[in-house]
């Protein structure tokens, strides 16, 4: 069986199509479109400009899955719609004019479908999943194959970027709002208050931009899925602290990271406090996420 899925979030609305056999599923083909749909919320309403943006979006993704004769289709939505005010509203809307059902999930079924997808992956007994989205920020600690804690913070990269810095790179002041923000807005995950020194896996667009980065600046192979925790501060500092890049810096990352450009500094931000809180070290990125999980826990059940 071939299966779409279509994930609608606060930054990219990713279409990923798999094929799945028994209990087996392989990835077979993505499209993806960085809307920045959190960037159309005013005063937490979604803007028609938004839903217009969306739904050509979608319909552009309708007719690829009609040409290749793709009818399994699942549309989910994450933080942007599932926040704003005017949500049931929004999302009407879209199903009335692409005849595509999409579900709102919640922040909890987020995070549970972000540790089933993630584990997957990883050979860890326990740790913690993060998932830094542009309007949200999944955690889940699990230990012995099951989760213990899972919460989703108000907070992503490019809502703290949207709210906080005037320009596509931040300046140290706006860097020192968002590092504020950041923490306030962690620090009321006290569900999580004994959750210290654990493996931390990253999943989402924020850690693998971070990660290209990472790997481009220290000259890592490519292959590579592991941060060392503490080059973050540093990277934050060499790249949002002055808000204009001289050009060697302007190179690495319109090279590592040309999509995140204006969303990769609020992102590494969320990522170090996070790191700092839970006093983590080396940070494991993981391919299979909230997509991949939502095909285990619903589909393949």
């Amino acid at each position: 069986m071939i299966q779409a899925i279509i994930d609608i979030g606060s930054n990219t609305v990713r279409m990923a199509i798999y094929e799945i056999e028994r209990d087996r599923i392989e990835f077979i083909y993505k499209k993806k479109h960085m809307l920045g749909l959190a960037s159309f919320l005013e005063k937490n309403i979604m803007s028609n400009e938004g839903v217009d943006r969306l739904c050509e979006v979608l319909e552009e993704y309708k007719t690829f899955l009609k040409l290749f004769s793709i009818e399994n289709v699942i549309a989910f939505a994450t933080a942007a719609l599932r926040n704003c005010s005017n949500s049931i509203e929004a999302v009407e809307e879209i199903k009335k004019r692409t005849k595509i059902n999409v579900i709102i999930l919640s922040g909890e079924k987020e995070a549970e479908y972000d540790f089933v997808g993630a584990t997957r992956n990883i050979n860890n007994d326990r740790g913690l999943i993060v998932d830094i989205g542009g309007g949200s920020t999944e955690l889940v600690y699990y230990s012995d194959g099951a989760i213990k804690n899972k919460t989703s913070l108000n907070i992503g990269s490019l809502g703290l970027k949207k709210e906080y810095c005037r320009s596509v790179l931040p300046k140290a002041d706006e860097v020192k709002k968002m590092y504020e923000k950041a923490e306030k807005i962690v620090e009321k995950a006290t569900d999580f208050n004994e959750v210290k020194s654990e493996a931390i896996c990253g999943i989402g667009g924020t850690f693998k931009g971070m990660l290209a980065l990472y790997n481009e600046l220290y000259d890592m192979d490519k292959s590579n899925k592991q941060i060392d925790g503490s080059k973050i501060k540093e990277m934050i500092v060499r790249f949002g602290s002055h808000g204009r890049l001289n050009q060697g810096d302007s190179i690495v990352l319109m090279k590592s990271v040309p999509e995140r450009i204006n969303t990769i500094v609020s992102g590494m931000i969320i990522a170090d406090v996070i790191i700092r809180r839970f006093e983590g070290g080396n940070i494991i990125y993981s391919d299979s996420g909230v997509r991949e999980g939502y095909i285990y826990s619903e589909i393949m059940k």
